[in-house]
């Protein structure tokens, strides 16, 4: 390098980065296989490994954002006589492989613990969010358009195909990825207009064509036109799957998430709430999901009421895309147990302004709003390690407390809450972050995990857990 390139570097230095920064508050260790290694009864050998890895990806996280975090992670889960204690044991690796790295730190100091908490659950801990039909833009299209590797396919009007990378480099995209698809397609139409307000149009209409010869005509507003004809075309996919069906769905899932109706009333019969979407000629995956979030309201089914369930929607050859979700601690078979599963509790959300198909919440979020108000119960939230005493969200440090700022410091405000969700994280839950960070503004919080899910995605990895074979093989269903 000093021979060939010294000439060309300013400065040469080590990053220990061995994970992957997916969004400004959003890492993944790109590790998909994780949930299989972890969940699967035919691959508990190399499950203790997996965890070792994710552990030393999540430290060089820390190292990179020079946090030094107090650890904690959800409470274990007791499932048929089995423990479900995976968040407790990454906690401890975390927290010991943390000391080991601060032990050995540049200046040859011992770091202390910084205004930072690491919050470790796993997936069984939230089974609803990442199966629901989403109706915010960035969760409902990579539901229900065929995006991969976060590449949109589409076709323009001249019937040449097109493709775009949804990434932040697209502003137009983080501006409008966590907003619900009614408001997104409200927003775009009058960011074009704002682009072509000087350029007459036959009507006021925005249409795909419109936009083509708008291009043509104005070629420094090209970059601009076409950034915003990608999120048109999204859009319409989006909605056109919505009218299709999605939206038929929607009621229903949400009433049996949320427990309650639109109007607030409590669903008594849950079975009543599912009939119509299993009478209706839905896609198999969305009857699926449908049954799931029925057996989650009710804590878990008869045997003799889910093989019917499983009949119904005809996977009788495949049941493992419902029972194989008790391998992350979920119900499905209801306990006989006098003393059932008791539920967190959530927080009240009555107050705020909602879609009536979009009132359910991610679990997470509430997760994170209680942390940043030091309200989590040490009960359900046990302590790896320490926090400093005066942590909270806020990032007030009392005069007795307060140390010489580093330029880190000085920097950033306030303190940071880091989660690591074992088993994949939806959209919905990154969305969270964003939110939950805009509206405390004093408290950064960052959200990870082994990998990003789709609600088909997740369906089908969930189904793969029985198979002995050591490559996932999934049964896939054809979309109707």
């Amino acid at each position: 390098m000093k021979l060939y390139c010294g000439k060309y570097i300013r400065v040469c230095k080590e990053l220990n980065i061995s994970f992957l920064p997916q969004e400004s508050q959003v890492f993944t260790c790109d590790n998909p296989g994780a949930f299989r290694s972890i969940y699967s009864p035919h691959c508990s050998q190399d499950k203790d490994e997996t965890l070792e890895t994710l552990a030393a990806q999540i430290v060089t996280l820390c190292a990179t954002l020079d946090e030094n975090p107090g650890v904690r992670y959800k409470k274990e889960t007791v499932l048929e006589n089995t423990i479900l204690d995976n968040a407790k044991q990454l906690a401890a690796l975390v927290d010991y492989k943390l000391t080991k790295h601060y032990d050995m730190d540049d200046n040859g100091k011992k770091k202390g613990k910084t205004q930072a908490q690491l919050l470790i659950v796993e997936r069984g801990f939230d089974p609803v969010t990442p199966i629901l039909h989403e109706l915010t833009y960035q969760a409902m299209a990579y539901d229900l358009v065929p995006i991969k590797n976060d590449t949109y396919k589409y076709k323009s009007k001249d019937g040449s195909e097109k493709e775009a990378l949804l990434n932040e480099d697209d502003q137009l995209w983080a501006r409008l990825r966590h907003m619900h698809i009614a408001e997104v397609s409200e927003q775009i139409p009058k960011l074009v207009k704002e682009i072509s307000a000087n350029k007459k149009q036959p009507d006021g209409k925005i249409t795909i064509s419109g936009l083509s010869q708008l291009m043509k005509k104005m070629p420094h507003f090209r970059k601009q036109v076409a950034q915003k004809t990608v999120h048109l075309n999204l859009t319409e996919d989006c909605m056109n799957h919505f009218q299709k069906n999605v939206e038929k769905l929607c009621k229903a899932e949400q009433d049996l998430a949320v427990g309650s109706d639109v109007e607030g009333v409590k669903v008594k019969d849950p079975m009543r709430t599912l009939l119509p979407v299993l009478l209706h000629p839905h896609g198999t995956y969305d009857k699926i999901r449908a049954v799931l979030l029925y057996i989650f309201s009710l804590n878990g089914t008869t045997e003799e009421n889910l093989n019917k369930l499983i009949q119904h929607v005809k996977i009788e050859e495949n049941p493992e895309f419902i029972l194989n979700w008790r391998e992350l601690g979920v119900p499905i078979i209801s306990s006989p147990s006098f003393f059932p599963m008791r539920r967190s509790s959530r927080r009240d959300r009555t107050q705020e302004e909602t879609y009536s198909l979009s009132r359910w919440t991610p679990v997470i979020k509430d997760v994170m709003e209680d942390a940043v108000e030091n309200k989590l119960e040490t009960r359900e939230w046990p302590h790896q390690s320490e926090c400093p005493a005066a942590w909270n969200g806020s990032g007030a440090v009392s005069a007795r407390q307060k140390h010489k700022a580093s330029s880190q410091d000085e920097r950033r405000s306030g303190s940071r809450l880091i989660i690591f969700v074992i088993g994949g994280i939806s959209y919905s839950e990154m969305r969270s972050a964003y939110q939950v960070t805009q509206s405390v503004k004093s408290c950064e919080v960052i959200i990870g995990s082994s990998h990003i899910v789709t609600p088909m995605e997740l369906l089908d990895d969930i189904q793969a857990l029985s198979k002995p074979t050591t490559t996932k093989e999934t049964f896939t269903i054809v979309k109707e």
